[in-house]
């Protein structure tokens, strides 16, 4: 932490009318062990590893609890519960959720096509939200497809929906493909 940094929590005692504090732990796993075990294995099958969780699920996955719920050919799906951790200052999950869960779908969507040992990277990414999430909404849905793959870049899209199919976002963007990983 830089030397002029004070942590909210101590800056003044909370009012009552804040309510009691909540709390949310975050577990996960070395990340660039697991990076180490997927070099070998095609996109697909690395992640298909993760969510079958013989590999763990990276960091980023841990903290915001998404999980992959399928991995096909050229398309991955995640699913997520948002919750009020997630909630920006007017009471909704905040879009940096939802485009980061479009972010990570499309790019493991790219992933799939990928022989071992080759990364990618997010180039670009454009997310349209088409409707408020809020915590009461329950579990939502992210499905990510490829719409070009690429030797140097590949290009997907998704979009997120509830439990009911109704759409919340849509993304598109474009991967840097990176031969020999990162």
């Amino acid at each position: 932490m830089p030397p002029d940094y004070t942590p909210m929590s101590t800056l003044r005692a909370a009012p009552a009318a804040w309510g009691e504090p909540r709390t949310r732990t975050v577990t996960w796993y070395d990340p660039l062990a697991t990076a180490a075990e997927g070099v070998a294995l095609p996109g697909r099958e690395y992640l298909q590893a993760i969510a079958d969780g013989v590999l763990p699920p990276p960091p980023i996955a841990s903290l915001l609890d998404f999980r992959i719920t399928e991995v096909g050919t050229d398309e991955a799906r995640f699913a997520v519960v948002p919750d009020e951790s997630a909630y920006n200052p007017i009471g909704l999950v905040h879009g940096g959720l939802v485009c980061t869960l479009l972010d990570s779908v499309i790019g493991c969507a790219v992933h799939t096509t990928l022989p071992a040992g080759t990364g990618y990277t997010s180039i670009e990414l454009k997310v349209s939200y088409v409707r408020p999430i809020h915590a009461r909404i329950g579990e939502i849905h992210a499905h990510g497809w490829v719409t070009k793959p690429g030797r140097r870049v590949a290009f997907a899209e998704g979009d997120v929906r509830d439990g009911d199919g109704k759409l919340l976002a849509t993304a598109s963007g474009s991967l840097l493909i990176m031969p020999g990983g990162s």
